[in-house]
């Protein structure tokens, strides 16, 4: 157990560091910088900002060069008979309202880890991602607003750049309290490119992507993705007066928020309805999943947890049962640190409305918005989701659990092929180049290469390919951290470049301005667009005189392209 206990202190050490400021796992807010303190003294002196919504004023506060406008409602609260229902906007503003405080956080699912992993590593996890969350921002079923962070001097005819952010958690934990917008626009402020950042809160888990027959029927899935759609309309119809350019929209997010942003690039026929003008993936691409009753062993658990089995219509009553009865039902179905990883109980599926068919298939038919775009990777994508794993010793055993879970439609043949790119050497798994290290379990590495590539690594490489030679589009892979025990450059490791002091942030700035990272005239390292012929990718390092190189993207060219192709014959 030495292994376990050496990884719970260094989780339990990043849950501190999480803990102390309103933060995301392995990041910390820019507030180094005493022109953007998180609570500065200096609000009360100036008067603070006034926004007219329709009739209503709201009132925001002023951070150095920015201000903050946060948990503006942007439709009605899914509560009630509006639970499972797709989200309706709101009538037109009215009256005084405040605007000084982050709205509640969707409601969110515990993390919790299998009986067989050490107590002190599950304890350390779930303070990492899991309570982080109610500390600053409590759950809650009426949830749905969004921030505004804009450049303190920005009028209704500055026309800055708008960037919208999608937070990550796996579709089952997050909110935006998290991500400090204010660091980003104060830092393009800085490079003389402001831009206007915006932030939105959307349902998880079970409230926002409930799957099944019944789901499918009434028209509601994928309602977590519908919130996301209904914030960027609000940012159409209303940025401008918080000094935005609704015609210079970029979204961006990381994870399931970069997943999220694909699902938006692939719906409607890839018809953006101008909505948005570019897109930034950290972490996410087109998910190999399949369609919504894949989900229907969770849905018919929830139904019986609820005690709605006994109703004749099983949806209508999970919208009239108590909140806590529903929460509690939720909270039993597997997280993604349960035994099954990122095989999710709740994620985006194919619903027939949002999305008409798997992901990569809409891809291969060319339903893409045409939208230049950036999409990376953190090196070691899988290794913290496959912690659960641990007690998988044998490849025996490996093959049962990826029949038993990620593949469970694949043929014996097909799964025994996969292993042979993925072969039983420790040294050739996840965390990536480092050898005999980080063996948790005997197959921990070979479980997390499979686990990252199949989400992550894949569907990039996947989309990359597809894409590259009819959009502009650049690619990145995070190898910062990699010393980090057992999981070394994990999943979350660059949310410290985006929204701190790093590189990413300036790269991001700079693609919401031009929709070229490097800007107009290019300025830092040169990041070369994408070419399926010659593919490189910017490399973000741990290195004190070279911490961004340019190289090739041809990491696991094989064992990639054979993941993408198994992943469109069997979906999740």
């Amino acid at each position: 157990m030495l292994n376990l206990r050496m990884l719970a202190a260094v989780l339990a050490a990043q849950a501190m560091v999480a803990c102390a400021t309103p933060s995301v796992p392995f990041t910390v807010q820019d507030a180094s910088s005493d022109q953007y303190p998180v609570n500065d003294s200096s609000e009360s002196a100036a008067p603070p900002p006034v926004i007219r919504l329709d009739d209503a004023l709201f009132t925001g506060t002023t951070s150095g060069k920015t201000n903050r406008f946060y948990g503006i409602p942007f439709a009605y609260p899914p509560i009630g008979d509006r639970r499972l229902r797709k989200p309706e906007p709101l009538p037109p503003y009215e009256g005084d309202r405040s605007a000084t405080a982050y709205g509640s956080s969707c409601p969110q699912m515990p993390m919790t880890l299998p009986s067989w992993v050490e107590g002190d590593l599950s304890k350390a996890l779930n303070s990492v991602v899991g309570s982080m969350y109610e500390s600053f921002t409590p759950d809650n079923e009426d949830c749905l607003t969004l921030n505004v962070v804009a450049p303190s001097g920005a009028t209704p005819t500055s026309n800055l750049p708008v960037v919208i952010w999608i937070f990550g958690g796996g579709f089952e934990i997050g909110g935006t309290a998290t991500y400090d917008g204010s660091s980003v626009v104060g830092r393009s402020i800085d490079l003389g490119q402001p831009v206007v950042f915006v932030s939105m809160n959307y349902r998880l888990a079970a409230y926002g992507f409930l799957a099944g027959k019944e789901v499918k029927e009434a028209g509601v899935g994928n309602l977590g993705l519908q919130d996301q759609r209904l914030a960027m309309r609000w940012v159409q119809k209303y940025i401008r007066n918080f000094g935005g350019d609704p015609s210079k929209v970029t979204i961006w997010g990381e994870s399931a928020g970069a997943i999220s942003v694909n699902m938006h690039m692939l719906t409607n026929g890839g018809d953006t309805e101008g909505l948005f003008r570019g897109a930034i993936m950290q972490s996410g691409g087109p998910l190999p999943v399949g369609d919504i009753t894949h989900g229907q062993k969770e849905y018919d658990e929830i139904v019986k947890l609820t005690g709605c089995d006994r109703s004749k219509d099983t949806l209508a009553c999970l919208r009239t049962v108590p909140y806590e009865t529903f929460r509690r039902a939720v909270n039993l179905s597997p997280n993604f640190f349960a035994y099954q990883g990122l095989v999710l109980a709740w994620l985006p599926r194919v619903d027939g409305d949002f999305l008409k068919a798997p992901p990569q298939h809409l891809v291969l038919q060319g339903s893409v918005a045409n939208v230049p775009f950036i999409s990376g990777n953190c090196d070691d994508e899988g290794s913290l989701f496959s912690i659960a794993s641990v007690n998988i010793s044998t490849s025996a055993d490996f093959k049962a659990y990826l029949k038993l879970f990620m593949m469970p439609t694949a043929s014996d043949a097909q799964i025994d092929l996969l292993l042979r790119y993925y072969p039983d050497t420790p040294a050739a798994g996840c965390p990536f180049d480092t050898g005999l290290k980080n063996m948790l379990s005997p197959q921990f590495k070979r479980v997390a290469a499979v686990s990252g590539d199949f989400v992550f690594h894949g569907p990039r490489r996947f989309f990359m390919k597809q894409r590259s030679s009819k959009q502009r589009s650049w690619a990145f892979i995070n190898k910062r951290m990699k010393d980090t025990p057992f999981i070394g450059s994990a999943h979350a490791t660059d949310l410290i470049n985006s929204f701190g002091n790093g590189e990413l942030k300036d790269y991001v700035i700079r693609f919401t301005n031009n929709l070229d990272p490097n800007g107009k005239t290019g300025m830092g390292i040169n990041w070369p667009q994408y070419d399926v012929a010659k593919p490189k990718a910017a490399v973000f390092q741990d290195s004190t005189f070279w911490p961004m190189i340019v190289t090739d993207d041809n990491y696991r060219n094989q064992a990639l392209d054979f993941v993408a192709n198994l992943s469109l014959i069997h979906p999740i």
